[in-house]
């Protein structure tokens, strides 16, 4: 059944979503992130979920970051939700009230009614939080809306009533006066309930006086009586009143020797609930159907994700860690404009203060990028932020940077070296060329490529005129790329592939990774490739220089 109304997406919106690729949230280390953000495995895969599910729809991503930022903006509504999610696991059990089965004994019956007052609570709870946060988002708006509409619903309160009333009726109860029927063999063949009290059993005197001639007739046998007339060591049995047998509704149930005796005093005792249980679920069906699949099923994991990452997010930013709201352009704009942008993996390595963050942007004359520059030097680091930040802020939350406004992508396709497993069948250059033609073919001009050293497990001259190929396709299409690769050659022709397409279509640039006197800066910006000077910087790095090698 279709949620009438979402954390995630506006009413009467569709978001038409789009799933990631599991080669694309491998490469972008997305199962990871979630491992950061939740610990319970459940909750990643909730997490996770959302995230891997693409929408470009502007609506949807607005309505998300508002309902973001309230929640990172209210510690309060948080520290009350996370307690409540708590309890998630164990609500869903509710759903076993909707079966037309009865439960088999009076405990599990009991249970069943604990189940109830879960939800009570979970509802109260949610209706209060929400009403006492300063939220302004249209998402959080409209959910406390829709509970405080349960929970004031006519229906709603009598079911609680009925809840309260009966579960106290059900804690009050401290015994059960049964009545058993003997045969001739003074054995028990039939049981039932005289009676359910309040105040518990305490010893008659024809409990006495049958325990007093049953050891009397035991002792001319030589067998003492230990004084001990309980059922077990914690509880007594109940008043064997054997001069009324006006047993509970009629109801006597045959037994089959005293081994039987204690699962027909569970069967007895729940027929006092079961009928009540009936009604009380009759009076639930007209809003057990919708809210509590909405509550329980839809709304508590969609605010988990939120409230899980808000906590994360949160953390990041006490410890220093700048992370923006991001603006939401048009999708027909195909650009993103952005500064201070860093590679969120990397919170986990390095201090605040180490973080460099660049500027990057997407427009007609910058829709691809070629990016060259030294080993290590940070080209992998700022093609995964940029994957990164789009999946962030599509999911509606805060990206690691300190601006950052995009037009929504429609999917991202990830191409980075494949491992040696796979590429068996095919080889190296076989298996690259195949899944960059599957992406490629299944991209579009809203789609976002990051290209990761893509055919350089070949010889040059092979790589070079197939990666030129690619570049001059993905113009033409007019996706979005970040093409980081060791063919500095492939940025120095830049202009000229630029030229054999036409004007309309996308430009590419080229960028590269800043290196002064060999240092490795992390920082990108754009401009003509550096070319050999990269090789010569390994060379005196690691000392294999003619020179250093003749020394």
């Amino acid at each position: 059944m279709k949620s009438p109304i979402s954390l995630l997406c506006p009413e009467g919106t569709d978001p038409e979503y789009i799933q990631m690729s599991e080669e694309t949230i491998h490469d972008l280390s997305l199962n990871e992130l979630c491992s950061l953000v939740c610990e319970k495995k459940s909750e990643q895969d909730v997490a996770l979920n959302i995230i891997s599910h693409l929408s470009k729809n502007e609506e949807v991503l607005k309505y998300r970051l508002d309902v973001f930022e309230d929640i990172l903006n209210n510690p309060s509504i948080r520290e009350r939700m996370l307690a409540l999610l708590e309890k998630v696991d164990y609500i869903r059990q509710f759903s076993s009230l909707n079966r037309e089965s009865d439960a088999a004994g009076i405990w599990q019956l009991l249970h069943r009614l604990g189940d109830l007052g879960d939800y009570i609570t979970c509802v109260e709870e949610i209706a209060q939080c929400l009403s006492a946060g300063e939220i302004k988002s249209a998402g959080l708006v409209s959910i406390r809306d829709y509970v405080v509409k349960i929970y004031q619903a006519g229906n709603f309160a009598a079911m609680k009533k009925d809840i309260a009333e009966l579960k106290m009726d059900a804690s009050e109860i401290k015994s059960l006066t049964i009545g058993i029927n003997l045969n001739t063999k003074m054995e028990p063949v039939e049981i039932g309930i005289n009676s359910v009290n309040r105040k518990p059993f305490k010893n008659s005197k024809i409990f006495h006086n049958m325990i007093d001639a049953y050891k009397y007739k035991n002792e001319e046998d030589g067998a003492d009586w230990d004084g001990a007339y309980k059922f077990s060591s914690d509880t007594e049995w109940a008043d064997f009143n054997l001069n009324n047998m006006a047993l509970f509704n009629g109801i006597i149930l045959p037994v089959n020797g005293t081994t039987e005796v204690v699962r027909s005093l569970d069967r007895v005792a729940s027929g006092v609930l079961r009928d009540t249980c009936r009604r009380l679920k009759a009076r639930l069906s007209e809003y057990a159907s919708v809210s509590i699949n909405v509550i329980i099923n839809n709304l508590l994991p969609e605010l988990l994700f939120y409230v899980k990452f808000a906590e994360y997010i949160e953390h990041l930013m006490k410890k220093g860690f700048v992370m923006t709201k991001p603006t939401v352009l048009s999708s027909e704009d195909r650009i993103m404009k952005s500064e201070g942008l860093y590679n969120l993996k990397l919170t986990e390595k390095i201090t605040p203060a180490e973080v460099v963050g660049n500027e990057l942007d997407f427009s007609q004359e910058r829709r691809t990028y070629i990016l060259t520059g030294a080993n290590r030097g940070g080209k992998t680091t700022i093609t995964v932020a940029t994957g990164l930040a789009f999946v962030l802020a599509q999911a509606g939350l805060y990206v690691p940077a300190t601006s950052f406004a995009f037009s929504p992508v429609d999917q991202i396709f990830t191409h980075f070296p494949a491992d040696e497993n796979q590429t068996m069948e095919l080889g190296r250059l076989g298996e690259e060329s195949k899944r960059f033609k599957e992406s490629f073919k299944s991209a579009t001009k809203y789609s976002l490529l990051l290209l990761n050293e893509s055919f350089s497990t070949t010889s040059f001259e092979e790589g070079y005129f197939i990666a030129r190929g690619a570049v001059k396709a993905i113009l033409k299409k007019g996706s979005r790329c970040i093409y980081n690769t060791h063919m500095h050659k492939l940025a120095f022709d830049i202009d000229e592939i630029n030229s054999e397409v036409s004007d309309s279509d996308s430009k590419a640039s080229s960028l590269i990774v800043v290196s002064e006197d060999g240092i490795r800066s992390f920082k990108v910006k754009v401009a003509k490739p550096v070319g050999q000077s990269y090789a010569m910087d390994i060379a005196l790095k690691y000392g294999v220089t003619y020179e250093q090698l003749l020394d």
